[in-house]
């Protein structure tokens, strides 16, 4: 890979893997709908400012709004709001391993939604594994080592969400001709809306004003959410998208460091256990089946060239960034992000 290739890489895993650290510094002084709903309007601003400025436009359909809608609930309102409400008693270093387990929930969705027919050994050893790491990292025998069993759950039930939310958008979304840079501004919007609903219900707790909870949250919203995903966009048209689901385990060391570091988290054994399960599993289920040959073909022969990927069809692109968009076979390609969240 080139310096260019190395420097978008490790810029990527930075901004993504810091999520978790700086959801848990600006809980310190803001309510999860608080967080979150500032988080999604920056972001949202900023994609959709970048798009409009290359000319891109928002879909019109209102078919298209409505599954932005759902999309934006399974993606983004729910376990965004979760995993900062776990963060506020729970570890942010588990909170990023947790979200590792997504892969599992999109393959879960898929079948669900009849994307997936039928499941290889690979992909189902993929979800055992997954489970089983998922299982050690919450230990309901000693939960005090991960964080309080409300924390765990939080975590558990955002990686759900969030997996869902990509077989969904595999659906409903994908290859519709829409840019995915306003794909990404389009659902952060459907988001925001959602989240000013649930604020009279859910945000109007007292803010404490602390500079480290404003700068995080702010940081959340516009190089976390905005930047971040213009960044993994380039990063999947320039490198390809091999080059970019690395971020998925390099964001999950960069998490696990920062909590380690900066807010000195403990992590026993079995979150190191589950760490290493939760990363193999989405290595499993990334694996792609080997080609089977067509009837009547000799070996050695050169395969039939595949037609040109129409104008306009969307890349895969990460789930930790926000951005909402899936790679365009649909939910039974795994999204590159452990959830982002």
């Amino acid at each position: 890979m080139s310096k260019a290739t190395y420097t978008r890489l490790a810029a990527l895993s930075l901004i993504w893997g810091s999520v978790f650290l700086w959801i848990k510094i600006a809980g310190y002084g803001f309510s999860p709908v608080q967080m979150v709903l500032i988080r999604l309007a920056l972001g949202a601003v900023v994609i959709l400012a970048i798009g409009y400025a290359k000319g891109l436009r928002l879909p019109r359909e209102a078919a298209t709004w409505g599954h932005l809608t759902v999309a934006a609930l399974l993606g983004n309102a729910v376990p965004w709001t979760l995993y900062a409400e776990g963060e506020i008693d729970g570890s942010s270093s588990v909170a990023a391993v947790v979200n590792g387990s997504a892969p599992i929930w999109t393959l879960a969705a898929a079948l669900l939604l009849g994307q997936e027919k039928k499941v290889s050994g690979f992909k189902a050893g993929g979800v055992l594994l997954g489970l089983g790491g998922t299982a050690l990292i919450a230990s309901p025998w000693n939960s005090t080592s991960a964080g309080t069993g409300w924390s765990i759950l939080c975590f558990v039930l955002g990686s759900i969400s969030f997996g869902a939310s990509f077989a969904y958008m595999g659906k409903y979304l994908v290859g519709r001709g829409i840019p995915p840079l306003m794909l990404a501004g389009g659902q952060l919007g459907a988001a925001t809306v959602l989240l000013l609903v649930a604020f009279p219900f859910l945000g109007l707790q007292a803010v404490t004003w602390r500079t480290d909870s404003v700068i995080s949250v702010l940081v959340l919203g516009v190089v976390c959410t905005g930047f971040a995903a213009l960044l993994n966009f380039e990063l999947i048209i320039k490198d390809g998208p091999t080059v970019a689901s690395t971020v998925t385990y390099l964001m999950t060391a960069v998490a696990v460091v920062l909590g380690a570091v900066v807010l000195s988290e403990p992590l026993g054994w079995t979150v190191w256990l589950g760490a290493v399960a939760v990363l193999a599993a989405t290595g499993l289920l990334r694996r792609k089946p080997r080609p089977t040959p067509e009837p009547g073909s000799e070996p050695g022969s050169e395969p039939a060239s595949e037609p040109a990927s129409e104008p306009g069809s969307e890349p895969p692109s990460d789930p930790a960034s926000g951005d909402g968009s899936a790679s365009k076979s649909g939910a039974a390609s795994v999204p590159s992000a452990t959830a982002v969240e």
